[in-house]
């Protein structure tokens, strides 16, 4: 079964020094007209109780063109400040729907640099995007093709911390789901292997950062004997950014290539919920924590498999995976970190802990499928599996929006 989904594919450019002085300027005013609105919204409310909504911030945005000291803002693309003032919205809708907190302020040096284009303020013709307000198309290095008869609905171009241009363009793209199997898997997530799966097999956690962190500590050193304000303390950053992206990228691919393969060989993957935000707490352990970058892998494996028709089960945090005994379901009143392999008391079974904790994760992702899918049968008749729940009251089905490459099924 196909299904049409928002997908985004982004590219490397290399903007000629025109270009990046406009894209610059331009990233300036989208942050400019985003916080002045934010202030005004924020202003009106607690002043004098009143709720200002998009149309009016664009009324507000169209008034402070016509004044003298914010006139450059007419000589950028009105678009990319529209979109901005619709972001705003956003955030402000998450907000009241309690999916986020307040929106803050955008930072020069923190924020990420980028302007979204419309339909309307980019033209894309024989494989040369051109933008609104420049003559020459930018020169894009097209890593992969976009697909036959799609054309992108906005385009979003941005700058990061190491200095690297790209541009992702949003698509309606059509995703064929995988042909249906049996299989069922049950995985536990760590540090000395990413992953641990049921069928007895350990993934190994290539740790980027702990790799990179001689390189990465001597930047973080030169950075702060760089006197601030400087060129030099310019460079030193720089260099500092170019390590971090050196190791989320590795990272973001080694995570690609793990959930990827899961997800085509297994029908129903079962994973733990764990509370990462807590987890990062235990400093001894919180850099390992962040290296793994488990919430990002759980995201990838809910967009990919609802792309591909595959069921993704989420077991309770507090399932006590680790201290039952997969064999006779014996439950052990300790088991510290440290203990890596132990027999059961009642049956005599030798565990390694990490196989057990999978095992066991896989059998009550099946106990909480096959209930499910027994209510739903009670319920309407059809065959149908209910919605996971993820924290904070989420169905596993709606986290969207949170990058352009989740995969939003298509209005």
């Amino acid at each position: 079964m196909a299904q049409q989904v928002k997908r985004a594919f982004r590219y490397r450019f290399y903007p000629t020094y025109e270009q990046a002085v406009e894209l610059s300027r331009t990233f300036g005013c989208v942050r400019l007209v985003y916080n002045m609105a934010l202030e005004a919204r924020s202003q009106a409310w607690h002043n004098e109780q009143r709720s200002i909504g998009y149309v009016e911030s664009s009324a507000m945005l169209t008034a402070w063109k016509k004044t003298e000291e914010l006139a450059f803002l007419a000589e950028v693309s009105s678009v990319p400040l529209q979109q901005g003032l619709r972001h705003l919205q956003h955030a402000f809708s998450n907000f009241f729907g309690k999916r986020a907190e307040y929106p803050t302020f955008k930072s020069k040096k923190k924020s990420r640099a980028s302007a979204e284009y419309t339909a309307s303020a980019f033209r894309l013709r024989n494989g040369q995007l051109t933008l609104a307000k420049m003559r020459e198309p930018l020169s894009i290095v097209w890593s992969r093709p976009l697909p036959v008869g799609v054309e992108p609905t906005t385009v979003t171009v941005s700058k990061d911390a190491a200095g690297r241009w790209h541009v992702s363009m949003l698509c309606v793209d059509t995703v064929e789901s995988l042909p249906v199997t049996d299989a069922v898997v049950g995985a536990d997530a760590g540090i000395a292997s990413l992953l641990t799966l049921s069928t007895g097999e350990k993934i190994t956690n290539p740790k980027f950062e702990y790799r990179d962190r001689e390189r990465l500590t001597k930047a973080q050193r030169q950075l702060t004997k760089k006197q601030k304000g400087s060129k030099n303390r310019d460079k030193a950053r720089l260099k500092l950014a170019k390590i971090y992206a050196r190791i989320t990228d590795r990272r973001r691919n080694h995570l690609h290539t793990v959930t990827t393969r899961l997800v085509r060989e297994n029908q129903t993957i079962v994973i733990e919920d764990l509370a990462v935000r807590s987890m990062v707490k235990n400093r001894p352990l919180a850099r390992a924590i962040s290296d793994a970058s488990w919430a990002e892998m759980r995201f990838m494996l809910e967009y990919k498999a609802r792309w591909y028709g595959r069921e993704l089960v989420v077991v309770d945090r507090w399932y006590p995976s680790s201290k039952l005994c997969s064999h006779c379901e014996h439950r052990s009143a300790k088991m510290p970190l440290n203990i890596r392999e132990w027999t059961c008391g009642n049956c005599g079974t030798m565990h390694d802990r990490d196989v057990n904790a999978a095992i066991n994760i896989k059998q009550e992702g099946q106990k909480i499928v096959a209930a499910g899918l027994a209510e739903t049968q009670n319920a309407c008749g059809a065959d149908v599996g209910p919605q996971r729940r993820t924290p904070g009251g989420q169905s596993a089905t709606k986290q969207e929006g949170r990058r352009a490459t989740a995969g939003i099924p298509a209005q």
